[in-house]
Order: C-alpha cells, then sequence, then structure tokens
C-alpha cells in the first residue's frame, strides 16, 4: 500500500468508523463477467505501468473465478479510511470505483474494528523495513548509531522518512536525504551517491536482488513495528460469498506455489504470515 496511506494506520492506529456500502453479490459478478480490482498505482514492485506483483495477483485470483480481470489503478488517498471509502464500498466522488476486492490492505486487529462495513482478510505477504547500506562506504551496521554521519535515502512521505527523520530528536536531519520515490533512493546508492537507504525491504529486493555488495539490515525505531505488518485484501461486509471463493483462491495460491513465483518474478522474497 501507498506509504501516504499507510503512515496513520502505522503510526497512531487510529482510523475512524465507515458507512454502510453499496450492496454487490457473487451473483451480480459472474454476470458481469470480470473480477474488478483496485491496486494502488504508482507502487513498484506492487503495481505500477508495467505490471507487478499485485497485478499478477489479481490476475490469478480473477482466473481462479473462471473471470476476466477489469484492473482499478486509484491514488492513494490521505489515509486508509480513505481507499476503503473510495474502491471498497463507496466509490469516488469523480466517478472512479468501488472494486469488487481492493488489494494490499492492513490485515490488522484494530483496523478490522474501526471498520466495521468492509471485511479485511486473506493476508498474503507481510511487509518490513529494511536498512540496505553499501558495502564499500559502510561495511558494518550494528545499530542505528551506526548511521551517524552517513548519507541516508528515504521516500518523501512514507514511514521510513517518519521513524528516521524523528530519531533522537532529529540527530540524523542534517544527513537524511529525500525522494521522490524509493525507487529513486535505491537507485542513488547503486550508484555511489548514498551510503545506505531505508525502505520497505519488498522494494529493495525489486531492485538489489540480493546482490552481496549493498546488504540488508533489521533496524530498531521505537515508532516501527518490528515483525511488520501483513498486508490482505478487502470487500464490503454483504459479500461474504466473495470473500470465502477469494480466501481459498488465495490459499490455493499459497498451496501450490504460485503466489511465491508471483513474487520472485519481481525479485521479492516472499513473506507470508
Amino acid at each position: 500500500m501507498r506509504a501516504a496511506a499507510l503512515l496513520p494506520f502505522v503510526l497512531t492506529l487510529a482510523l475512524s468508523g465507515v458507512v454502510a456500502p453499496a450492496h454487490a453479490d457473487w451473483d451480480k459478478i459472474k454476470q458481469s463477467g470480470s473480477l474488478k480490482v483496485a491496486v494502488y498505482d504508482q507502487f513498484a514492485p506492487f503495481s505500477d505501468r508495467t505490471g507487478g506483483i499485485d497485478v499478477d495477483v489479481a490476475q490469478a485470483l480473477a482466473a481462479r473465478l473462471g473471470l476476466k480481470l477489469s484492473l482499478l489503478p486509484f491514488p492513494a488517498g490521505e489515509n486508509l479510511n480513505d481507499d476503503l471509502r473510495n474502491m471498497v464500498w463507496k466509490g469516488h466522488y469523480l466517478g472512479y470505483g468501488p472494486a469488487d476486492v481492493m488489494l494490499h490492505v492492513p490485515v490488522e486487529p484494530q483496523l478490522i474494528n474501526e471498520n466495521g462495513k468492509v471485511t479485511i482478510f486473506a493476508p498474503y505477504h507481510v511487509e518490513t523495513v529494511r536498512l540496505v547500506r553499501s558495502a564499500r562506504s559502510m561495511p558494518v551496521y550494528d545499530g542505528i548509531d551506526a548511521l551517524a554521519g552517513k548519507a541516508v535515502g528515504v521516500e518523501k512521505v512514507s514511514i521510513a522518512a517518519m521513524v528516521l527523520l524523528g530519531e533522537g530528536n532529529g540527530r540524523f536531519r542534517d544527513k537524511v536525504r529525500i525522494f521522490e520515490t524509493a525507487a529513486e533512493a535505491l537507485e542513488q546508492l547503486k550508484a555511489g551517491q548514498l551510503d545506505a537507504v531505508l525502505a520497505n525491504r519488498s522494494e529493495i529486493d525489486a531492485v538489489f536482488r540480493d546482490d552481496p555488495a549493498f546488504p540488508l539490515n533489521e533496524v530498531t525505531f521505537q515508532r516501527l513495528p518490528r515483525a511488520g505488518w501483513a498486508v490482505g485484501m478487502a470487500v464490503r461486509k454483504d459479500d461474504q460469498d466473495v470473500a470465502k471463493l477469494l480466501q481459498a483462491a488465495v490459499n490455493d495460491m499459497k498451496a501450490s506455489g504460485e503466489l511465491k513465483a508471483i513474487f520472485a518474478k519481481y525479485g521479492v522474497h516472499e513473506q507470508t504470515p
């Protein structure tokens, strides 16, 4: 999910409730012949103009349900409430959405409890924040103190940026470099312009693909969930028949190895709950 939408969830876990959804059951979806799947746009390696993990997952889900895929890429709202409203239970005021299912939704008890008009289920990945560094300019990492004096890249309006800029009353701020996307920061690290980048592991995996010249390290910040967060999907609360079919499809993808193969296609290590 997009960082701008995820920040309020991870850092405050405070989202407001939602109101009654428009109903669209399995029979209507079957009659349409297509499964409408909402994915975040410009969110590599999960979804962008060239495809991505979530795009392939959406295609696999539709195929298992005997349907064509109707993909609905959308820009992240201010928070997850906006995205659930726009893409799951109501639709956007500009006229797009809702979809039959939205991907990359945190499967987290508090979020589930506070959004009673949607069903959040079927976790298919666990995302974590990691530090990737240049083994040449930063041969050892033994804790966040090792970042002192080092040029570290982060994506703007991201969890990584928030925790790093806020650490120790901003003691690293002078050396933190802000980029439009994590991918841009990672390319600058590859080019030797940075010592390290703090980003989602999936983004790091997709760029470096286990290159030993750029090792990964676990990082510990007070406001960062150490175990990461599971992401799954969301449907309208009334669409329990749809949820059951999608859950079965995800289970089959895990058992068959297809889900792992989709992640591997983009260089990302599958991290299942």
